[in-house]
């Protein structure tokens, strides 16, 4: 039974949910304990590794892009400590990302004639951008935009400035009890992925990816490496709790962060 859902959205990054309403969104799923994981950002309200909100524990922690051996990645960090050196790589990353929106959304206002409504602020992404492409007069809804616009290899793609694997595993390291690597069927090169854990604490081990997904090279993984398992719905909206961890791998989780 799944008590613990380790990789939600909110308001901060591209979810639908804020600190506010996660409480009630766990509780309708039945999930006792939330990790909100924000891309590039923490959260400004949560100023421990673990707090109580409403009822629900709610893990500080944070889904970082790396570009590694096998391809961008994704780290997720679980109770974290502001580190100065970690607060100012996610400053800079914040400012890449409001650049980049603004020459994504240039590219898209020139291409399909229409001014986009867009806030240039932190937390910004392609899918506040496919968003108000699908709310503007152009012929292209959401996942359009992405399909043929913005997603990698598209006329109005712009890459991410991100740090190196072995740099944001050491800014995550010296700030978080915890640093998994995030869905790694989802990556083009599975195996290769999974090579990286040797230098991380878990794994996410449950995460749903859509698909009949084969998860015995991560179990592999998790045993040659004695590493933690984790998961989580990756929720960008209100449905918590699709998939996450039970409760004995959850207090094993627990068990490595402070705060709370």
């Amino acid at each position: 039974m799944t008590v613990a859902d380790l990789h939600v959205h909110t308001t901060n990054s591209d979810g639908a949910l804020t600190l506010e309403t996660l409480p009630a969104a766990a509780r309708a799923a039945g999930v006792e304990a939330v990790a909100v994981t924000d891309h590039d950002r923490l959260h400004p309200a949560l100023d421990a590794p673990v707090v109580e909100r409403d009822g629900v524990t709610v893990i500080h922690g944070i889904e970082l892009r790396v570009d590694s051996p096998a391809g961008r990645v994704d780290l997720l960090g679980y109770g974290v400590e502001r580190t100065e050196a970690l607060t100012a790589e996610l400053d800079r990353l914040q400012t890449d990302r409001v650049e980049r929106a603004r020459t994504i959304v240039d590219c898209l206002e020139d291409r399909l004639g229409v001014t986009l409504d867009v806030a240039f602020e932190p937390g910004v992404g392609r899918p506040h951008i496919a968003r108000a492409v699908a709310e503007s007069a152009a012929d292209f809804g959401y996942t359009e935009a992405f399909e043929e616009l913005i997603g990698d290899g598209r006329p109005c793609y712009v890459a991410r400035d991100v740090p190196d694997f072995e740099r944001g595993r050491g800014l995550l390291g010296e700030a978080c009890g915890i640093v998994a690597l995030a869905h790694p069927l989802r990556y083009e090169d599975p195996d290769a992925a999974l090579e990286l854990v040797a230098d991380l604490d878990a794994v996410e081990r449950y995460y749903p990816y859509g698909r009949a997904a084969e998860t015995a090279p991560i179990e592999a993984a998790i045993d040659r490496h004695g590493l933690l398992a984790t998961g989580g719905s990756d929720a960008h909206d209100d449905r918590l709790g699709q998939t996450g961890i039970d409760r004995t791998e959850y207090e094993r989780v627990r068990s490595l962060l402070g705060g709370g």
